[in-house]
């Protein structure tokens, strides 16, 4: 008996722990468990990913890098400049769903939010710009700039929420209805509305569009670090 309850205890704690890492608040997932890689793959090459978890520090000498400090919750691309590394994304794939995330960039870099795998939310340094482009934070890239300058100073955490429509597709897999940005804010602000994607962004995970696909973070362009990732499904 007393080793039946030993083996139930440590069951439940496994249980316990599986659960921590693949947290559900109502119906919120997080594919991001703040310790470790597990659950998410990066392009190939691997060897060449910089990816890791720990606490994002702005670097004193260089405001250009982030170094990555003792502790856990933050996905952290350690690189020091634009063509290092890979991009990384989740195992897991969603479609319709509403995405929460917080992201912070180092002075001049650069990163993007690939919806799905293939639609990309950018994410730049345009701290204090007045003139906003595709390439812009908050920019729906190739699709549309945003709106108004919603960024806060590089070293800042900065949270974006994205509604998001993934498109569908018939019983023959022909596409009926693109993909759409129901609304995109950030810090707050809504940067977009009802923004209707008719293909994939370029440099997503397949190039192709489908009625799941995983969240990716661009990893090739710059240092970055995002965290509280938390992906609701709409059903």
């Amino acid at each position: 008996m007393i080793k039946n309850l030993i083996i139930l205890s440590v069951a439940a704690m496994i249980s316990l722990s599986a659960a921590a890492d693949h947290h559900k608040s109502g119906e919120g997932i997080r594919p991001f468990n703040g310790r470790d890689l597990g659950g998410w793959t990066t392009k190939k090459p691997a060897s060449k990913s910089k990816w890791t978890t720990g606490i994002p520090v702005v670097s004193k000498a260089n405001p250009k890098r982030l170094l990555v400090g003792l502790g856990e919750g933050a996905l952290i691309n350690d690189v020091s400049g634009h063509g290092e590394g890979v991009d990384i994304y989740s195992i897991e794939k969603f479609g319709s769903c509403t995405i929460e995330v917080e992201v912070m960039v180092a002075r001049e870099s650069n990163s993007g939010i690939y919806v799905m795998g293939e639609y990309e939310v950018q994410v730049l340094d345009s701290y204090g710009r007045e003139k906003l482009g595709s390439g812009d934070m908050g920019a729906i890239y190739g699709a549309a700039p945003p709106t108004i300058n919603a960024s806060t100073p590089p070293g800042t955490w900065q949270k974006y929420v994205i509604e998001f429509e993934a498109p569908k597709f018939n019983d023959s897999g022909e596409k009926t209805a693109n993909a759409r940005f129901a609304k995109v804010e950030l810090n707050g602000q809504v940067l977009h509305r009802d923004v209707e994607m008719k293909g994939p962004t370029p440099s997503g995970v397949t190039g192709k569009e489908a009625p799941t696909g995983p969240i990716m973070f661009q990893g090739d362009h710059g240092p970055v670090a995002y965290r509280n990732l938390v992906i609701t499904p709409k059903h």
